[in-house]
């Protein structure tokens, strides 16, 4: 099973030799459904016993904390793909996340990766796109494939550059899920 995750603007020379699927936010359907942004609906908020968010980056954003702005529980419930990202420009730096909507602790931003988005992320894929894991699988045993992302860093240690979505796609074909 050959899946290769690849940036979404240098795609073609994908395109000849695999079978490109855009799993990115403007992806077509059914593909899109593994945007982080995706308003699956029921996605257990981690750290928070007994709440649930629409989307894993409506989590990840809610759980940011900055310097002006604390949790956005509002945020949880947001339904739209756009406009979900607090930004440093209106709530000042980012002092990390939240260990849950009520936590005292403030993640860094490695471990909250670790233990917010990874968990948030696995959860979409094992109980809401089982059907296009399938038809993923299927692809991949007819030949390559390629995904692609806007990024496309699969190491969650490495800070410099934001995790590509994609790239857990794929290590979780491979059953290559990051340790916790």
């Amino acid at each position: 099973m050959e899946i290769r995750v690849v940036h979404h603007g240098r795609h073609a020379t994908a395109a000849a030799t695999a079978t490109v699927v855009d799993v990115t936010s403007r992806g077509p359907h059914p593909w899109v459904r593994f945007s982080p942004f995706y308003p699956h609906g029921g996605i257990p908020v981690p750290l928070t016993p007994g709440t649930t968010g629409t989307s894993v980056e409506a989590i990840w954003q809610a759980l940011k904390v900055f310097a002006s702005a604390d949790v956005d529980r509002a945020l949880l419930q947001a339904t739209r793909m756009t406009g979900l990202k607090r930004t440093v420009r209106r709530h000042g730096p980012v002092l990390g996340h939240r260990a849950g909507l009520d936590g005292t602790d403030l993640l860094d931003y490695e471990t909250a990766r670790r233990r917010i988005y990874l968990p948030a992320y696995r959860h979409v894929l094992a109980h809401n796109l089982t059907a296009e894991l399938t038809q993923l699988r299927l692809l991949a045993s007819a030949g390559p494939v390629a995904l692609l992302d806007y990024t496309t860093n699969g190491d969650v240690s490495d800070l410099s550059k934001p995790l590509s979505h994609a790239a857990l796609i794929r290590l979780h074909l491979l059953d290559e899920w990051p340790g916790g």
